[in-house]
Parts: structure tokens; sequence; C-alpha cells
């Protein structure tokens, strides 16, 4: 291997852990990032670190400071309006798509997923992941190319919300109660139905983190 791959794969994967610590809310929306700081936590040289920061800056995952440095990006509640407003709209074609093409395989791996979320319901973390997982599959079913990449985008950008959306009980008992009512949508083939329910459970989930994120808001 040589030294420019070297540096290219160290770049990478500086980057991937970096993007978990953002998205996770480790490295905390607004922190500073200190080059020499991070550059002794993870056991790299500058130049690896440095090609990170640039991939996560591209990301908007990171801002860039006017004195050259660079900070977590802050939470917003004007950008969860538009990454949630943006979502409903692609799993709305993303479910009308998979309710046309549904197979009876693809009503069994949907019906799964459901009751695993159902397993789940109270336990915030593994719901919120048991979820995750029913939209990512009807996104495999809808085998909407555009669509799909696009969402892939977003998602990746909403990973920081997505927890302040089932932090209650009552809302994992809801979000379940529209994964329910999405999915019989879809093993009926209903296209318009499974739309309107899909756009309407990811605008629930919209509402629900913006009152969660305004109470963190100064």
């Amino acid at each position: 291997m040589t030294d420019k791959l070297r540096r290219a794969s160290g770049g990478q994967v500086v980057y991937a852990e970096l993007k978990r610590q953002i998205l996770s809310l480790e490295l905390p929306p607004g922190r500073r990032l200190f080059e020499p700081e991070l550059s002794q936590q993870l056991q790299v040289s500058r130049t690896p670190l440095r090609e990170a920061l640039r991939l996560l800056l591209a990301e908007d995952l990171v801002d860039q400071l006017p004195t050259g440095g660079m900070v977590v990006r802050s939470l917003s509640a004007q950008e969860i309006d538009e990454l949630y407003t943006v979502r409903a709209c692609l799993e709305g074609l993303m479910a009308a798509e998979a309710a046309e093409l549904m197979t009876d395989a693809g009503a069994e791996a949907l019906t799964r997923l459901v009751a695993r979320n159902e397993r789940l319901v109270e336990f915030a973390e593994d719901a919120m992941n048991a979820g995750h997982d029913f939209h990512l599959e009807i996104a495999e079913i809808a085998a909407h190319g555009w669509a799909r990449r696009l969402h892939q985008q977003v998602d990746g950008q909403m990973a920081r919300y997505r927890a302040f959306t089932n932090q209650s009980q009552l809302r994992r008992t809801a979000a379940l109660a529209e994964h329910r009512g999405i999915l019989d949508a879809l093993v009926t083939r209903d296209a318009a139905r499974a739309r309107e329910l899909a756009e309407a459970h990811v605008l629930t989930a919209r509402d629900t983190a913006l009152n969660a994120i305004t109470e963190r808001l100064p």
C-alpha cells in the first residue's frame, strides 16, 4: 500500500469514528474541535484528521469558524423542519411504490419487522432501531433508485435528531400503531393509503422532535 493510500484509508477511519461520535451526540452540538486534542484521542496524525474534518464539513456535520477552526454543527429547529418535511415526501413516495410492488416475501419481511418493533417498544433505543429497519425495508422493496439515494442522504443528517422522537413510552406506542397502519396498507397493496400514512407518520415524528429540541435551545 502506498503512503497516499494509507493516508486516504486513515482519513476514512477517522471520519467514520468522528461521524459516529457526532451522530450519537458524544461530541455535542456546538463543541469546538481542537486538532491536537482529537489527534491524541484518536491516536492519529494531523493529515488523516484534517481529511476527516473536510469530509464532515462537506456533509454539513461541522461548521467552519471565521478563524479557521471547526465546531460540531448546532441543533436547529429549522433543520428539523426541513429534514423531516423532505423525508416525509420521500417516505410517502417509497411507500406507494412498495405497495405497488409488494410480494408475499416482502409482506412477510415487513410483518416480522413490525412484530420485532412490538417486542421492543418499551426500550427507547431498541424500538427506534426496529422502527428504522422497518422504513429501510420499505425503501428496499420500493426499489426507487433516486428516492433511496436521497433518503440515505437525509437519513444520515437526521440521526442526531431521531432519538428525540421516541423518548416517551406514549410516543413509542403511537409510532408502533402507525407502523401497523402502514404495514396494513402495504400488504393490501393500497398505494394511496400507504403514501398518506407514511407521510403523516414522519410529520408526527417531526413535531415530536421539534417539541423536544425547543426545550434544549436557548
